[in-house]
């Protein structure tokens, strides 16, 4: 295959390696071990211990899969793309790989929730390259260790998603449908505006709350709708995808950028969601786009469905424009 379907199977077999060396090391190292930050200049986000034992077996992948074609990554905890095979120049590879080799990690190294390892592959424009120019995804759940059960999802371009269950206990593995919510309102269902970090949440929650009560009359001594924080962005993307949540935006960017904001790497894989009928869009409306890179702030909204967002966006961009954000 000459096209970008050659790296399917390969990335999803490294995605499984990465998967296991994570689950591995958590099983043999402390919360406190991999907790342990690292000084990593231009990495794109603070990186931890347990972020190093996926790095290393995806450096490990990768090598190999650049034996038959050369490859230009970009990804979080590398200060500069990595070119391979070593030497090679990156105007002469034929794709660019953006890569979070563990999308996550505050969660899962205190054992408290999945993370995911998220690859996007595109046609290697160089410094041009761009989120929309990616032509496949592979994002691979990385499991809690009382959790024996992890989800593989994957998009070619056009051909819809694909998903899988891998067992952990007994290496088996069995095809997944995934549903998003048909719902078309946000009523007894969980929709999140993201303010998982210190700043600016009083903003993100007002934000929040007006978008709400607009949509879901307020009755004293009920919880009409529920959120979810979910530090994660490829974990936000599964839990639109699953059916679990019906509306998140993550307006980080927007409302304090001094703060820590979500990245290109973590929204690589957000051709999956497309392609599994999720609208992603700028807080804007726009469709979601930005830079192939480890620095540049990403906003983003997702609905499971063109319904809600029929009801959603209207009143998140007023919020927005009210504030002046917009």
């Amino acid at each position: 295959m000459a096209g970008v379907e050659r790296f399917l199977e390969p990335i999803k077999a490294l995605h499984d390696a990465m998967r296991d060396a994570v689950v591995d090391a958590c099983e043999r190292q402390s919360s406190e071990q991999l907790a342990a930050p690292e000084d990593a200049p231009g990495a794109g986000d603070t990186i931890y211990a347990i972020d190093r034992i996926g790095e290393e077996a995806l450096t490990r992948g990768l090598a190999e899969l650049a034996r038959t074609e050369p490859l230009c990554v970009i990804a979080e905890g590398l200060a500069e793309p990595l070119v391979l095979p070593r030497g090679t120049r990156e105007q002469d590879c034929r794709w660019r790989l953006l890569v979070d080799p563990l999308d996550g990690t505050r969660g899962l190294m205190y054992q408290k929730r999945s993370a995911w390892v998220l690859t996007g592959v595109a046609p290697n424009r160089g410094a041009a390259t761009r989120l929309s120019d990616i032509e496949l995804a592979v994002q691979t759940e990385v499991p809690l260790l009382k959790q024996h059960l992890s989800d593989q999802l994957w998009a070619i371009r056009g051909q819809g998603m694909q998903a899988r269950r891998h067992n952990r206990l007994t290496g088996a593995a069995e095809s997944l449908t995934l549903r998003r919510s048909a719902a078309g309102t946000i009523a007894h269902g969980f929709a999140t505006v993201v303010r998982f970090f210190p700043g600016a949440r009083d903003v993100l929650a007002a934000i929040d709350d007006e978008i709400v009560q607009a949509l879901v009359a307020p009755q004293p001594k009920r919880a009409a709708s529920f959120e979810d924080q979910y530090a994660c962005t490829g974990g936000e993307l599964y839990e639109l995808m699953a059916g679990h949540d019906r509306f998140i935006a993550d307006l980080r960017p927007l409302v304090n950028p001094t703060g820590l904001c979500c990245h290109p790497y973590d929204l690589c894989t957000a051709l999956i969601a497309r392609e599994a009928g999720v609208i992603v869009t700028d807080p804007a409306g726009a469709p979601l786009d930005a830079r192939l890179d480890v620095t540049s702030d990403v906003a983003w909204v997702g609905y499971a469905n063109p319904k809600l967002r029929e009801v959603v966006e209207p009143l998140l961009r007023g919020a927005l424009r009210r504030r002046r954000l917009l």
